[in-house]
């Protein structure tokens, strides 16, 4: 019988590798060989036999390291990581800003007025591309259709007189809308696909790639993009108009976008499998019938019900399972065409005034048979601007920074969890969804059924969203049933299973601030005033206050003590505004009764505190001590 041998597993360099073997031979084979000096034969076939040991424990350090986040090396793998974790790296970071498009229009009569004959309104198409004059390259992608005869708080029209005629009577006026652009050149690939595959990949090989914008098969249907192939449904903007919801189109002024949640089969997932090239994969399914006739019920699979076929014994592969669009439909036999922006980096980041040409782009007119003397005129007054300087644009994700944001994005996976999620969600509705500009979240307080009495108490899984929306002149208002419809849409896609939501309204206390200061000497009386009133603006912005955030007095009276010439605060007192004929709020609130030690806190109910006209509800007086 052959000895047992004893085997260290232990070595992990070359040193040790070949230390081990001396060992070895020299223990297990004292009389075969004991030639082990530097010159022999014996000694090189120990170290090359060690050499092998050494690179092929090196890999195996190497392989276990790139699975891990935290140490992985290698680019490829820090992205494959990352996309099993739920977030998408970037190779590069595109500026953006908002473009003002400027066209004039020629005057007709209405009856005895003079108003713009919107015929001759334009209408350019989404993915128009504007040339910076400084650079040609430097091209901005338009991310919305501008259609100027059209008008409302999201997409507004500024109306102007452009010329007036002998008459002093306008004959153009002039429009302007508000666009926003990322920078970035479009380009176009096609893709033919024959018989169907499952999971089928394209790639794009192609530097600085930022988006895809849009693709579309032989027949013109769209594909559309999703976290992962098992993601069915995407938000889909629908027009609110009396066609689509005869009972929330009123509400478009302010919600001129109605949320639905969209079923797609033609669906890819994108991901990057180095910097250079961008991988698109479609689904496995290739079926026109139903999903549910080609996969197995699993609650009567093998019943072996009399007029049916006993499948109990039958061998399923689960693979199989998979070849229905259940992931998404495979591409077969027609071509697809990829449009995707490619540029960004810190060249993208043009300054003001810069973006004045369109590159490309189509470009009609909203009325037919119109004067071509005058569609002439009015094409080439077509003129673009970007008032402030496009921003935002650098390098992709470093390693790093792939690594730490990977490492963010992973506990919440898009998932509404605390009530901190709930906010950020709601906040992050798309504006043209409609505005949720305030969010406040309570457990929601029920009465159990147990009990004889009305004894409260809270629902761990219930909560109350509070929000308020803002009107066309950015005032605090009552959301909408269109905004609250969207919301609820929007949030039943992230908010866990066992959590329940209700949206309601918070309050709204207008108030006005009244106050007397002392000047300090040789200070201009209106100056000083002025200034006040303005600091007291600013700290009272809608922005930076919250639902149930109180107002403390000494807060108030140190920004009234900061500015220059007031020598003290003789009185500050706030008063409550109400009144639907003023327009303001028609809750009125006991100010005195709610402030408590230099504190006025607001209702039990979620309430806000809001100047409302802070030219007129401001009053100051300086006065003589």
């Amino acid at each position: 019988m052959a000895e047992s041998k004893q085997i260290s597993y232990l070595n992990k360099d070359f040193d040790s590798f070949k230390q081990k073997l001396l060992e070895f031979a020299e223990v297990y084979y004292p009389n075969t060989y004991n030639d082990f000096s530097e010159t022999s034969a014996g000694l090189m076939l120990i170290e090359m036999a060690a050499y092998v040991g050494d690179v092929l424990s090196f890999y195996s350090d190497n392989q276990i390291q790139e699975n891990f986040l935290e140490f992985a090396k290698q680019r490829k793998n820090i992205l494959s990581i990352a996309y099993n974790h739920g977030y998408f790296p970037q190779v590069t970071n595109a500026s953006t800003t908002d473009i003002e498009i400027f066209q004039i229009i020629p005057a007709t009569t209405s009856g005895s007025l003079t108003v713009p004959d919107f015929n001759y309104s334009l209408i350019i198409a989404e993915g128009a591309q504007i040339q910076a004059s400084t650079d040609s390259s430097q091209l901005f992608y338009t991310r919305k259709k501008v259609d100027f005869s059209v008008s409302g708080s999201y997409d507004a029209t500024d109306i102007s007189v452009y010329s007036l005629d002998g008459e002093n009577k306008p004959n153009y006026y002039l429009l302007k809308k508000k666009v926003e652009s990322t920078s970035g050149t479009l380009k176009t690939k096609t893709f033919t696909f024959t018989a169907p595959q499952k999971f089928p990949t394209i790639e794009i090989e192609d530097s600085n790639i930022i988006e895809i914008t849009g693709i579309t098969d032989t027949d013109g249907n769209p594909w559309y993009e999703v976290p992962y192939l098992a993601q069915e449904t995407i938000f889909e903007a629908t027009a609110n108009i009396g066609q689509n919801d005869p009972n929330l189109f009123q509400y478009n002024d302010t919600t001129p976008y109605l949320l639905r949640v969209k079923k797609v089969p033609r669906r890819y997932v994108k991901r990057f499998k180095t910097d250079n090239v961008l991988e698109l994969q479609f689904g496995p399914g290739s079926s026109t019938l139903p999903d549910e006739v080609i996969t197995p019920n699993t609650n009567n699979i093998g019943l072996g019900l009399p007029y049916g076929q006993d499948k109990l014994l039958t061998a399923w592969d689960p693979s199989n399972f998979t070849y229905t669009k259940t992931y998404g439909l495979a591409p077969s036999n027609t071509t697809l065409t990829v449009n995707y922006l490619v540029g960004g980096g810190a060249a993208s980041n043009v300054g003001s005034n810069t973006l004045t040409q369109l590159a490309s782009g189509t470009v009609t007119f909203y009325g037919d048979n119109l004067d071509p003397t005058l569609e002439s005129t009015v094409r080439n007054s077509l003129a673009f601007n970007n008032p402030k300087a496009a921003v935002g644009g650098g390098d992709g994700d470093t390693n790093e920074e792939v690594r730490q944001k990977t490492m963010a994005q992973f506990p919440t996976q898009l998932r509404t969890v605390t009530k901190d999620d709930y906010a950020v969600r709601a906040l992050s509705l798309p504006e043209k969804f409609g505005t949720v500009s305030k969010v406040y979240i309570t457990k929601e307080a029920s009465i159990s059924a147990n009990r004889l009495t009305a004894e409260q108490k809270y629902d761990s899984n219930l909560l109350t969203l509070y929000i308020l929306s803002k009107d066309t002149n950015g005032k605090l208002s009552q959301a909408d049933p269109a905004l609250k419809q969207n919301l609820s849409t929007f949030l039943a896609e992230y908010r866990m299973l066992t959590d329940g939501v209700a949206i309601k309204d918070a309050f709204v206390i207008n108030i006005g601030i009244n106050f007397d200061v002392i000047l300090q000497p040789n200070f201009n009386n209106k100056l000083v005033l002025n200034n006040c009133i303005n600091a007291i603006t600013e700290y009272f912005k809608t922005d930076k206050w919250q639902i149930n955030q109180p107002i403390i007095l000494s807060n108030v009276r140190n920004i009234i003590d900061n500015v220059e010439g007031v020598q003290t605060v003789k009185k500050l007192e706030i008063v409550n505004k109400v009144g639907n004929s003023n327009n303001y709020s028609e809750f009125a609130y006991d100010i005195n009764g709610a402030t408590i030690n230099g504190v006025l806190y607001p209702s039990l109910d979620p309430s806000i505190f809001e100047i409302k006209y802070p030219e007129t509800d401001i009053q100051g007086k300086s006065v003589v001590n």
